[in-house]
């Protein structure tokens, strides 16, 4: 059976029942912003249809079809004493039970959805612009079908890269756009960071496909473990964020002599890809992260902003990895942004918002209607970009949509 859900009819519907359930909260002393309590929404795990004008069709999974998410060659953290408590009992919640940290909107930005995707299955997890305008995507799509689009300004469909280029990305994640409008992917389940021209070919390939661990430049050991995002410092220098199973999963003390870490941790390139450095969260004392899910460079400074997810903190070191500050926040840290003027952005994950901050963490001003598939929605608000106007474009990472928001009157 297929569930088709009207866009407007969703949002009032999720607006009314979410009002007569949600707990009212004050911002705290720097936050100007009130937010609300509201319940999860069922994860389409990128079963969807979506049709022009932003309409979703959800198609439910057969009982005997195993999900892919659970098929990766990652193992999911099962013996590590930081593992997510997976025993449901009394007083434990799973993900589809969780309270959504929603913030009330105050810009009056329009939600659109002028791109087109090809027909298929697959959230997309990222997006980014280029100096021409175009906008690439990033696609959870089957394999054997393109995974990588680039659109026009005009919103027109311009080229799709597909396996014969990049190979099937199991676990397509985050992607960049360096200064020489290079393509960025990463694979966080076959561990490997791919470097793609302008015009969709492969220059070059960081870690070993499918094999995950440590990288180690004493013994020309150069293996990523789970990367997530990619960064670019000032003088073109590469951050490649990393760690999405835990803080100390499976691979911590296993017999892999190449894989022994097990720890989020950010890997410092130069331009030219020469190792220069690395840190890593599960260090003893301040500075601590369990993953880089999101990542971005302050370009006021350089500093180096962490999202860490799980954790709901963004951890912010200096340019060559001493760390600055942790910022405790309410919700998940999916992705981090900074806008034409400097100021820190960040997707709130399955909290389904992009929040705009100040440099202690505050909420200043927010955008996005929540968790769910509506106008304005999203089942997981994580990597975005912003154009010179401060316009945002966003993906979602288990829909298959692109959603641009621009100023105007808020669509509701």
């Amino acid at each position: 059976m297929r569930l088709t859900y009207r866009l407007l009819g969703l949002v009032l519907a999720a607006s009314a029942g979410g009002d007569a359930l949600a707990q009212k909260h004050a911002g705290s002393s720097g936050e100007s912003l009130s937010w609300t309590l509201q319940g999860s929404f069922p994860d389409p795990g990128g079963r969807t249809d979506v049709q022009a004008g932003g309409q979703v069709t959800v198609t439910p999974r057969p009982a005997s079809m195993p999900n892919p998410a659970g098929s990766s060659s990652v193992p999911s953290c099962s013996h590590s004493p930081v593992c997510d408590n997976r025993m449901l009992g009394v007083g434990t919640k799973t993900r589809q039970q969780l309270q959504r940290v929603t913030w009330k909107q105050n810009l009056g930005y329009q939600f659109s959805y002028p791109y087109t995707l090809p027909v298929g299955f697959g959230g997309v997890p990222a997006v980014a612009l280029n100096s021409k305008g175009n906008l690439w995507v990033f696609k959870r799509s089957p394999a054997g079908t393109p995974q990588l689009y680039e659109f026009g300004p005009d919103h027109q469909l311009l080229r799709q890269v597909g396996d014969d280029v990049i190979g099937h990305s199991s676990k397509a994640h985050g992607m960049a756009i360096d200064a020489h409008d290079n393509v960025w992917i990463t694979d966080a389940a076959q561990a490997i960071v791919q470097k793609v021209s302008p015009e969709g070919k492969l220059l070059r390939t960081f870690g070993t496909r499918g094999r995950r661990g440590d990288w180690d430049e004493a013994k020309e050991q150069r293996l990523l473990w789970e990367p997530l995002m990619v960064a670019f410092g000032p003088k073109g220098d590469v951050y490649i964020g990393e760690g999405h199973g835990n803080e100390s999963p499976n691979d911590t003390d296993s017999d892999d002599a190449a894989n022994k870490s097990g720890a989020g941790r950010v890997i410092h390139l130069d331009q030219d890809g020469k190792f220069l450095e690395q840190w890593y969260g599960n260090d003893i004392g301040q500075g601590k992260f369990s993953m880089v899910h999101g990542l971005a460079i302050d370009p006021r400074n350089g500093d180096v902003w962490i999202g860490d997810r799980e954790q709901y903190r963004i951890v912010v070191y200096s340019a060559n990895g001493q760390f600055i500050k942790t910022l405790q926040m309410r919700n998940l840290v999916c992705a981090l942004y900074f806008d034409t003027h400097g100021d820190p952005w960040m997707g709130s994950g399955q909290d389904g918002q992009f929040l705009k901050l100040d440099r202690h963490g505050n909420v200043i001003s927010a955008i996005g209607n929540g968790m769910g598939i509506g106008a304005g929605q999203f089942i997981e608000a994580s990597y975005f970009v912003m154009d010179k106007h401060d316009n945002l474009y966003a993906g979602d990472t288990s829909v298959g949509r692109i959603t641009v928001m621009t100023r105007g009157a808020l669509s509701h």
